[in-house]
Formats: C-alpha cells, structure tokens, sequence
C-alpha cells in the first residue's frame, strides 16, 4: 500500500528530498520515492509500504531512470523481506514492472541473492532482511560515487573532443539526480562542464509523450542555476541546421553487448541527426546498464505504452496512476489507436562514446565495451 506526504518547497533552492530513501518509522520500515509525477508543480513523496505498491509506483514512473531503478528494485525486495512477505514473488513483480530498464533486474536480483545467501548460511528472516538492505544501501552508494565518475570522464571527453569549453550541449528525457544515487549520468556531465564554467547552454529536448524533458531536467537545470533552453523534440534539426550543438549527451536504459543503445524514444533520430552534421553523440551510462546477455539492439525489448499518454495530455498535479485512460485533456479524435513505444534503439556505428565509471569506449565496439566491463576501472579508447 502507499499514501502521500506532500513536502514543502522553495524555487530558489535545489531540493532536500532525495529522490529515494529508506526510513524505519515505528510502524514499520517504508521506502519513499520524490514522486516524478507531480514535478515541477510539487515535491510530493510516495511512501511504498509494499513490493507492490512499488511496482505501482515504477510502471506509473514514480520513479523511473535506469540507475535509480536498479536501486528501488534492490529497497523493494529488502522491504518485502523486513515486513515478512514472499521474497521471491516480491522480486519476480519488481524485476518485471519495466522490461527494458536492465538496472532494474539488476538491483532486484543483488537483493535477492544477499537475502538467499544469508538463509543458506542459517540466518532467519531478520537476518535475510538485514542482508537484503546492506546490498541495497551498497548498490545506492555504488551508483553515487559512480555518478561522479561519469562525470569526470564525460567532461574530460567533451574537453578533448571540443577544445576551447563554451560548449553548447543537447540532451534528451532526464538523467540527473532523479535517476541516480549521484548527481546522475548524462546531467552530471553537463552539470561539471557548468560548475567549471564551460557549458554555454544546455538544449533540454521536452521529451514527448510524457515530458520527462520539460518537467524535470529543466526542473533540474534551473535548480543547479545553469543556462538551458528549453525545445520541442522536432525543433532540433533546425538547432543542427543552424550550428548550435555542439554535442548531444543522452542517457541508456539497456547497452546490448554490441554497444546497440535502448534509451527513451526520440533519442536514435538526433543520433542520426548528429551523424549528418558531424556532431559527437555520448552515451553516459553504468556499467551495469551494460547487458552482456543481450547480444544486438534487435534482442532488446522494447516496452510499448499506453495510448492515452499520446492521445490525452495529463496534467503533472493531476497524474493517471494506474489508470482507465482518463483523467487527462483529449487530443485527438476519441477511438484513435496510438504507437507510444517508450523507448528507440541507437545502433553502436551511431555513437561516438559510451561513457561510464569506469571509463570511455570510442569507437564502440562489442570488443572493447567486454573489455571496459571485464576490467574494471580501465580506460577504452
């Protein structure tokens, strides 16, 4: 079950509530989410007594991006098991909410494997719980500190790649700290290009159909006081045509081993965009949203999406939770079937870079991504 707990805000400020956390008030142990579906109107937390609630909570997009997806699947199946309930069928719930976020099944399965091996060992339920939350409290610590080596390796990327600084950087959905137990991937580049005063401007694609774009990264960018501007998704050919992008930095939700990139839809025509005009294309990302058992871009499944998320527009105050189509404002003809895949697949000759903690692959290559995600902390290039 869950219920919400509005918290005050102040525009001119970045927000105190992280977007996860776990608390053990004297009812019992919860995890709350920031709830991203009422951003930037409010700060609202969803408080998830269950795996269930949870599950809610994910496909609704509660909470959403990769990272910090692999991080609530690993708080869920620690919470099934402090409040008593079926692990297993907890983790199975969790790992399938979203097909295409790998870090998700990723988190879900860390938690679930202390939880086994603590009993294996002869512990009981408490003992499982405790083991299942210290692998997800390492995971989130994990992810934050991975975050700033993102970060790192991303600016010094752009550096090389465009001498000089002032650079003018598009990116597409959301990938700051509302995806991450850092700072984020893709936004933290951008992020420390701005906090060493060489990011020009940030072009903040809206993100179509539900705006992730619009009401959080610029949500975001506004709160770190960095220069953005904000355009529709079919606006950015003309800032190509015009010469205003100087790289486009997106995020990932699943790497297939041959460096092929499932990230929110929209993303795979500015890579082409950015092929034409000869524009660097980075992917930052973890490792772990590396799939090794994915072997191409046609062996990721890609989630496909309610309808009424195109044909209605919902308000963020107001969002449809589980919902009937319903509850938005109509936009187009009632009856008309809509195609929403949530998200497009970039193959690996597109991309520039794949970025992640543990360094850059360029050019990407099955090869060298192995290499980079066998040998940790070495560098590819």
């Amino acid at each position: 079950m869950a219920d919400q707990q509005a918290q005050s805000s102040d525009d001119n400020r970045p927000t105190e509530i992280p977007a996860i956390r776990w608390d053990e008030p004297p009812e019992g142990p919860v995890l709350l989410l920031l709830d991203q579906t009422r951003l930037p109107a409010e700060e609202v937390e969803l408080v998830c007594t269950d795996a269930p609630a949870l599950v809610e909570a994910i496909r609704t997009l509660a909470v959403r991006g990769a990272p910090l997806l692999g991080i609530a699947g690993a708080y869920g199946v620690a919470l099934a098991a402090a409040r008593g309930f079926d692990v297993e069928e907890a983790a199975a719930g969790l790992a399938g909410a979203r097909p295409t976020a790998v870090n998700l099944a990723v988190g879900v399965r860390r938690a679930r494997d202390a939880y086994r091996a603590a009993l294996v060992q002869g512990g009981d339920q408490k003992q499982g719980a405790e083991a299942a939350l210290t692998a997800a409290r390492a995971l989130h610590r994990e992810d934050a500190e991975a975050s700033a080596r993102m970060a790192a390796h991303g600016l010094a990327l752009l550096d090389e790649l465009l001498p000089g600084g002032g650079h003018r950087v598009l990116t597409h959905c959301n990938t700051g700290s509302l995806v991450s137990g850092g700072e984020g991937t893709a936004f933290a580049v951008a992020l420390a290009a701005h906090r060493e005063g060489r990011l020009r401007r940030l072009w903040v694609d809206e993100t179509r159909p539900l705006l992730q774009g619009a009401r959080l990264t610029a949500y975001e960018a506004a709160r770190s006081g960095m220069a953005y501007t904000l355009l529709t998704d079919n606006a950015a050919g003309s800032l190509f045509a015009a010469g205003d992008v100087d790289a486009v930095l997106v995020g990932a939700d699943r790497i297939a081993a041959d460096g092929s990139v499932a990230n929110k839809v929209g993303t795979y025509p500015l890579a082409v965009l950015a092929r034409y005009h000869h524009v660097p294309f980075i992917v930052v990302a973890p490792v772990t949203t590396v799939d090794p058992d994915t072997p191409d871009g046609a062996s990721i499944e890609v989630e496909q999406r309610a309808g009424y998320e195109v044909t209605e527009i919902a308000a963020p105050q107001a969002p449809v939770a589980g919902a009937e189509a319903g509850g938005g404002i109509p936009v187009a003809p009632l009856g008309t079937q809509a195609y929403n895949p949530a998200f497009d697949v970039t193959p690996p000759e597109l991309v520039t870079a794949i970025v992640t903690e543990e360094g850059a692959v360029s050019p990407v290559t099955a090869e060298a991504l192995g290499e980079l995600c066998d040998r940790p902390r070495q560098v590819t290039t």
